[in-house]
């Protein structure tokens, strides 16, 4: 008869279960009965125990490189859609982008699309993938909060990410996957027509302004964004999860902040 689980095995088990989900592989409730049906059975002197396979889900498989999606043009998609509704259909259903085998769902936008400021952060994390919604977890709450501080809100910004699905374990995307997106980044600019853009983090950045420069050099100067023959002043400064990790550069963040506002004021 196999002893049951101690209270360690238990602790150990439940540790391993949260780091597979904070890193993006799905898994099901395991009982202790499960785990215990699950060791090898005990084998003669000499022989190799029997290799339980783990329980595999279809996105962990997709992950492994299993199963691949088809080669879809990202652009001819994005450039057939005339609305926000479309353009957000179009990049749910769109199956090109290796992150979605990973992810639970696109976070594609929220805010205001009639919203004179457009913020366009990096990619999803842990919240953001399991709402659908950019920026609602903790980064999320700080950017609230320093939009707030010049008067601005879900009501007169949009908010939205250059990648819309959460990278495993919230690693930085790849170039292969930001550039898989880059055609529905720059219709959805073309779209909501902007009056100013908030580039929140180098990965923004660099990808949108074509650039290689850290954000330490960029944030604070004004850039022109030309998407569809249309120039936008664009702003790049610091993601809100590096000041969550750097507090001492919110003065930084502050004077840029007043830039915009400045900017928003000039023009108002």
């Amino acid at each position: 008869m196999t002893a049951p689980l101690s209270q360690s095995d238990l602790k150990a088990l439940q540790s391993l279960i949260d780091w597979w989900d904070q890193a993006g592989v799905e898994t099901a409730p395991v009982s202790p009965a499960e785990v215990r049906a699950a060791r090898p059975a005990p084998t003669a002197r000499g022989e190799a125990p029997r290799a339980v396979p783990p329980r595999a889900t279809a996105a962990a498989a997709r992950a492994a490189g299993y199963g691949g999606a088809p080669e879809q043009n990202a652009r001819d998609i994005a450039a057939k859609c005339d609305t926000l509704d479309a353009l957000k259909a179009a990049v749910e259903a769109f199956e090109g982008c290796p992150l979605k085998a990973t992810a639970t769902q696109a976070a594609f936008a929220r805010g205001n699309p009639e919203a004179r400021v457009m913020v366009i952060g990096e990619a999803p994390g842990r919240e953001e993938d399991r709402e659908g919604k950019p920026f609602v977890g903790v980064a999320g709450q700080l950017l609230d909060r320093m939009l707030a501080a010049i008067g601005l809100d879900e009501t007169s910004a949009y908010i939205t990410n250059v990648v819309f699905w959460r990278p495993p374990g919230n690693r930085k995307p790849t170039d292969a996957e930001i550039e898989s997106c880059r055609p529905f980044t720059e219709r959805h600019i073309e779209l909501v027509k902007p009056d100013f853009i908030v580039l929140a983090g180098g990965i923004s950045a660099q990808t949108l302004l074509r650039q290689r420069a850290g954000i330490t050099q960029m944030r604070g100067k004004w850039a022109e964004l030309t998407v569809d023959d249309r120039s936008i002043p664009a702003l790049p400064v610091f993601h809100p999860a590096f000041l969550l990790r750097r507090p001492q550069e919110k003065a930084k963040a502050w004077a840029d902040l007043l830039s915009l506002k400045g900017r928003l004021g000039a023009q108002s």
